[in-house]
């Protein structure tokens, strides 16, 4: 699946030196290079409040579009198109101020209203943004002049800055961008070619500093053998993401390319539907999670790569805590929380399951697994489209596997309306809480108990965090290590 999301990578540099290679004298000129980069993750359609996907985010996010502050491939949150910032006293006014000499794509130049719009946009009732609940704490935005944005509050976000990185910066006087793209960022839009390659060339007008390529081209396939072979061909110089670990064994002994392992945020959730029955019980949800061998899930798939993390938060997150103990594997444990449960000759359900890998291979490991203690699973495959209307939209499923990709989201927990329906009232005040805290720290303590909490009453079964696995041509440099949230920066890539 894809790497991404992506954690906190303490111990990994934003950019890789790679190796020279080939004994090639020959001057490189960097600014005429196109890197050709293999993905699996193509975008739905352009707009990140429109279900584009993680394949818009990786394409596009920091490359075409840029936020008023930009997430690192570190975790950092830093100012982007706002230079500077200041907050009220009590934290429900901020006031940012605008890069000078922005402009989009089209020419236009950027002023506060195209920020105001932009934020509304991903607020909007018709937003299918991830981060439209995060948001929703914005109560007004005013525009006093072209380079001036307060935003006010209904209540003290600690998040707000981190949750604004999300948020791309769109030309208000754009038309349908599910198809085309008018960005601040280092590249355009070229052209995007459905089930085959989207492209972007280079902004010389860019207001900051220029991409040190000409350009990228984005390659799509549906197998992680596909991938690999154009990677082996130099069809591509760069896998944003390896899927198949029984492939590395080819790289590992080939002096051409370069093996390097990030840190993720993303997980692989075995999400129940928590409104329904069997799984409006706790009990049951405990059974079934205690039932499922996570570890050796995760071997059969990544052999040594991934890890176990046993709740919704990664290790990068600042309210990590391990976990694994909570809900282990332990059949003849499953098999007493079945029966206080009310289950104890089992029962059948359906696992929506997404088509494409790894998820057809874990429900069918989930199936064999759940057989032991009586349980029947119906795997029901869907595409990554029937999923979105079926799963997350309309809420027709009783339990189904997903990857999320995000940091920090452990907090859709804390929303009863999220599309698992987790409903704890407890958890939903410590989430207030945080989100209101006045330190970090504090925010970081009141999270850790939500956390437990979720854990504890196994609101998902988190089978495991994703490793972040990117394989390259060792005279590739400049690549980011951790693809965090999916995105993949393009700018500082060059070929020596």
């Amino acid at each position: 699946m894809k790497r991404a999301w992506i954690a906190v990578a303490a111990a990994s540099a934003l950019l890789l030196s790679a190796c020279g290679g080939g004994g090639n004298d020959t001057p490189v000129d960097s600014a005429a290079q196109t890197i050709n980069i293999g993905s699996v993750y193509e975008p739905q359609n352009l707009d990140n409040t429109a279900g584009g996907g993680q394949g818009v985010t990786e394409a596009l996010n920091g490359n075409v579009y840029e936020g008023l502050f930009t997430l690192t491939d570190t975790g950092t949150v830093e100012p982007l198109l706002a230079t500077a910032h200041t907050a009220s006293e009590d934290g429900l006014t901020y006031t940012f101020t605008l890069a000078d000499g922005v402009t989009f794509h089209s020419g236009k130049a950027l002023t506060s209203a195209d920020v105001k719009a932009s934020i509304e946009r991903v607020t909007a009732e018709t937003s299918k943004s991830a981060r439209k609940s995060s948001l929703a704490v914005v109560k007004e935005i005013a525009t006093p002049d072209d380079r001036t944005v307060t935003v006010t509050l209904s209540a003290p976000s600690i998040s707000f800055v981190y949750n604004l990185s999300y948020v791309w910066i769109v030309n208000t006087a754009a038309g349908d961008l599910t198809t085309t793209a008018d960005g601040t960022g280092p590249y355009r839009l070229g052209e995007w070619k459905r089930g085959a390659t989207l492209s972007l060339t280079r902004n010389d007008a860019y207001w900051g500093t220029k991409a040190k390529n000409a350009g990228a081209v984005f390659h799509y396939f549906t197998d992680a053998t596909a991938l690999n072979n154009a990677l082996l061909t130099n069809a591509v110089d760069v896998v944003t993401s390896e899927q198949s670990p029984d492939a590395l064994a080819q790289f590992e002994s080939n002096p051409q390319y370069k093996i390097n392992e990030g840190t993720s945020t993303t997980k692989l959730l075995l999400a129940f539907n928590d409104r329904v029955a069997p799984f409006d019980k706790v009990q049951v949800r405990k059974a079934v999670s205690a039932a499922i061998d996570n570890a050796k899930l995760l071997n059969s798939v990544w052999g040594d790569y991934g890890t176990l993390i046993g709740s919704m938060v990664p290790p990068g997150d600042p309210w990590y805590e391990d976990l694994t103990a909570v809900n282990a594997y332990d059949v003849e444990a499953a098999k007493r929380l079945l029966a206080e449960g009310g289950q104890p000759n089992g029962f059948t359900f359906t696992l929506d399951t997404p088509n494409y890998d790894p998820h057809p291979t874990a429900a069918t490991f989930i199936k064999s697994e759940l057989a032991k203690i009586g349980v029947t699973v119906e795997i029901n495959t869907i595409t990554s489209d029937e999923w979105y209307t079926k799963v997350y939209q309309q809420r027709d499923f009783q339990a189904t596997m997903q990857e999320h990709v995000n940091d920090r989201d452990v907090v859709w927990y804390g929303n009863p309306d999220f599309y698992w329906g987790y409903a704890n009232a407890t958890v939903t005040d410590l989430v207030k809480q945080a989100e209101a805290a006045k330190t970090e720290a504090a925010q970081a303590d009141l999270l850790k108990q939500a956390n437990k909490i979720i854990a504890e009453e196994a609101a998902s079964d988190w089978l495991y965090l994703y490793p972040q696995i990117v394989v390259a041509s060792a005279d590739l440099s400049g690549y980011p290590l951790n693809g965090r949230n999916s995105q993949f920066f393009v700018y500082d890539i060059v070929k020596s």
